[in-house]
């Protein structure tokens, strides 16, 4: 119940599939941590040896010399990174902070959630040689906080998307951070060479000139200014992530991209095969494109390397002993497991105040649960630790970020459990901002006047579907829709609109058409429910019998379909959906939200179910 038709599986639920990747990377980063902890502590000084082995590339006399963990930190994480920038960039071209008032909330949140782990940490570590590492007890690790959310909160869809969005800022403000306090003796003539590369990679882009060996070497050139320059390299992952835009796939492009295919399998050549190829690639943003394929390696590679590489520290009662009162450890423990919900709440309730009076899109008691996994400082708060700390001070260091993991943990996974049986009513004033408006995806608001519409029409939840009388999978939901209708009763009522692609279902705007005969004649609904009950039947012949059946006036309908009557009206859907970047079929709008990812009947009737307590929220 996945798939979708022609017009691109588009939207496929990138928010769903980024918090599906961050839960399993989530548990193999977990892993990883656990095998460097005991390959430190088993394997004598074989786990520093092996990590500081030297590494060098050279090109003739001039190159670049490493130690192992140096390539990971240096080189691997810019592509971790380069998924944090892409995520923000998606996020302000097709999330919810498309609309700019919404970042202010998210912004805010997140540097309340690092001023006071840092201020925590000063305090513990003032007058200290120690301070300097105040970077170390400031950043949230994503990876594991989305994937505690997931595992112990997955009923709370938005808090997730707030909790991911306050991320992607975090770390924004982290890579900043290690940027500028973290890079020492900058040359600036490095420097330079490496934004005129990037530039030079920005004007190729603007140009339309999509050369990969030419882009890649231009990155590669980028990385090796940056590395010499002083500045942590890492700040090109993000800068990249940035500049690339994300852009659901235009209707005209995916129809060219049929019509590619369809060459293709007339005459099955190798040039039309690169030229299909080429098309489809278009279709897609660079965004989605490059996250597609990198998130799931950062996430299940890279970031547990990383783990791997830097998580390893020996443990013994004397190390124990002096880490408990070690102030670099406590104060990593007491910023991220009481710095990090308390700045993030205390920031949140500030922004909500007057004369801000920005709209909380969570409930006050669930924030809090988000805000103790946001305490999970891992992935940045290591890469910190490396760059300010060394020595016993490391350890300590380590020592502390595991602590605050595990304490972060054990305070959202208690708390979560805790809530976890309370009455439906109770969860949902949880769940949800008062006052909060959701962003409304459906461009075409539903007119009683002019829609077909099944239920009540003052039901609290409308769900639209664009829908197709050929395609297969608008077949396969429709049961699913009526049991929904079965289910919710009076609480629901549902509108069809009409999305023929015409380009892979050649019937499908007549039986469209078809249908908006009958509707003339009063019996809509009775014709879609035979048009879907025989979708490999539509011919004109099959229509006309499907009429009589209905005990429509036949020859009228035969005359309407002859002259063509409804097709402009079947094109006002279209040019709806086309407002309403709808490029699938079917595609479901929950009270004028775009509804991702699966349709089966457990997922739209957990859709349906939020949107009915949001609506009671409001009333």
């Amino acid at each position: 119940m996945t798939g979708r038709t022609a017009w691109a599986r588009n939207l496929a639920g990138p928010l769903r599939d980024y918090l599906r990747t961050e839960s399993g990377g989530a548990v193999v980063l977990l892993a990883a941590v656990l095998v460097a902890i005991v390959w430190a502590n088993a394997g004598g000084s074989s786990y520093d040896t092996f990590w500081a082995k030297d590494l060098s590339i050279r090109v003739g006399g001039s190159g670049i010399s490493e130690s192992l963990r140096g390539w990971i930190n240096d080189g691997l994480m810019v592509f971790f990174f380069l998924v944090a920038g892409l995520e923000a960039r998606r996020e302000l071209d097709m999330g919810e902070l498309r609309q700019r008032r919404r970042i202010a909330l998210p912004l805010v949140a997140a540097s309340g959630g690092m001023f006071f782990p840092i201020l925590i940490f000063l305090a513990f570590n003032l007058g200290h040689s120690s301070a300097h590492g105040w970077g170390t007890a400031m950043a949230t690790d994503t990876a594991f906080a989305l994937g505690i959310l997931a595992l112990v909160a997955p009923g709370y869809p938005r808090l997730r998307a707030f909790i991911l969005t306050l991320c992607v800022f975090d770390d924004l403000i982290a890579l900043i951070v290690i940027a500028t306090a973290y890079s020492q003796d900058v040359s600036f003539s490095a420097l330079a060479v490496a934004i005129v590369f990037f530039a030079g990679l920005l004007i190729l882009r603007a140009a339309g000139i999509h050369n990969a060996p030419v882009s890649i070497a231009l990155c590669l050139g980028s990385w090796v200014a940056l590395h010499e320059s002083g500045i942590h390299p890492t700040v090109l992952g993000l800068a990249l992530g940035l500049s690339l835009s994300a852009y659901p796939p235009a209707r005209t492009d995916l129809e060219q991209t049929t019509a590619l295919a369809r060459e293709f399998r007339e005459q099955p050549t190798a040039e039309l095969a690169r030229e299909t190829q080429r098309g489809i690639t278009a279709a897609i943003s660079p965004n989605e494109r490059l996250q597609d394929r990198l998130h799931p390696w950062t996430s299940y590679l890279i970031v547990p390397l990383f783990a791997l590489a830097n998580a390893g520290t020996h443990i013994s009662g004397d190390i124990l002993s002096n880490a408990v009162t070690s102030p670099i450890t406590l104060g990593i423990f007491f910023g991220y497991v009481v710095g990090k919900p308390v700045g993030i709440l205390s920031y949140s309730w500030l922004a909500t105040r007057k004369p801000f009076g920005l709209r909380l899109p969570v409930g006050w008691p669930n924030l809090f649960g988000g805000a103790a996994a946001a305490g999970v400082g891992f992935t940045v708060s290591l890469l910190v630790a490396t760059l300010a700390f060394h020595g016993e001070q490391l350890t300590d260091a380590k020592l502390g970020i595991l602590a605050a993991a595990i304490g972060a943990t054990l305070i959202s996974t208690t708390y979560f459990m805790a809530i976890k049986h309370l009455p439906q009513e109770v969860w949902a004033r949880f769940a949800l901002g008062r006052g909060y408006e959701e962003i409304v995806d459906l461009a075409m608001p539903v007119d009683p006047e002019e829609d077909h519409i099944r239920g009540p029409a003052d039901a609290p939840v409308t769900l639209v579907e664009y829908g197709d009388f050929e395609c297969p999978y608008c077949g396969r939901a429709e049961p699913v829709l009526r049991e929904l209708l079965a289910d919710f009763g009076d609480e629901l009522r549902f509108v069809f609109r009409n999305l023929p692609l015409s380009d892979v279902h050649p019937r499908a705007q007549l039986a469209a058409e078809a249908a908006e005969a009958a509707a003339a004649q009063g019996k809509f609904w009775e014709m879609h429910d035979k048009l879907f009950e025989h979708q490999d039947a539509l011919t004109p012949s099959d229509l006309v019998r499907y009429a009589e059946e209905l005990g429509l006036d036949a020859d009228r309908f035969r005359d309407e379909l002859r002259r063509r009557v409804y097709a402009p009206g079947i094109s006002e859907d279209v040019e709806s959906a086309d407002e309403s970047n709808v490029a699938g079929t079917p595609t479901f709008f929950v009270n004028g939200m775009r509804h991702q990812g699966a349709y089966d009947e457990e997922s739209l009737a957990a859709a349906v179910r939020r949107a009915w307590s949001r609506a009671r929220l409001v009333t």
